[in-house]
């Protein structure tokens, strides 16, 4: 399973457009070679590099396997998807603000061989169930520094 930016290289540097410093809308995200015996898709925007530990930017759950990805700004999830809780406890796409230097950004895509029963999980209670389902993972990275 491969998951892509349209126009962006893999560890590149995220362009402003998706950053508190520009429109701060999520990117478009393409993915492609889903396992046939996935039942759903999980995706999770994280900044491992924050000051206060892991930083969740977004969640969205339970896409279904036949989707190949999410347009810019996406409000409309494919039918049965749901937004998850970021670390601010908002169901959106929070965008990247780093404090202090250059942060790293992960969009991680995973194949799940169920559909999951919950209800706005944080990424712990989705991680949590998650565990023992995750058929296989993807995930692209991604860098911004703000420009002061």
């Amino acid at each position: 399973m491969e998951i892509s930016m349209p126009n962006f290289t893999a560890g590149g540097i995220l362009p402003a457009k998706y950053t508190v410093d520009g429109a701060g809308v999520s990117p478009e995200l393409n993915w492609r070679d889903v396992p046939k015996d996935c039942k759903s898709l999980v995706l999770i925007c994280e900044d491992p590099d924050a000051p206060l530990g892991l930083w969740t930017h977004w969640i969205v759950y339970n896409l279904p396997p036949n989707a190949t990805g999410l347009v810019e700004g996406v409000r409309d999830l494919p039918a049965g998807a749901q937004f998850g809780l970021n670390t601010i406890q908002e169901p959106s796409y929070c965008p990247p603000a780093p404090p202090k230097g250059e942060h790293r950004y992960y969009f991680k895509l995973y194949a799940l061989d169920v559909v999951l029963d919950l209800k706005k999980p944080t990424r712990d209670e989705l991680m949590k169930a998650m565990k023992g389902h995750i058929v296989v993972q993807a995930s692209l990275l991604t860098k911004y520094q703000r420009p002061f």
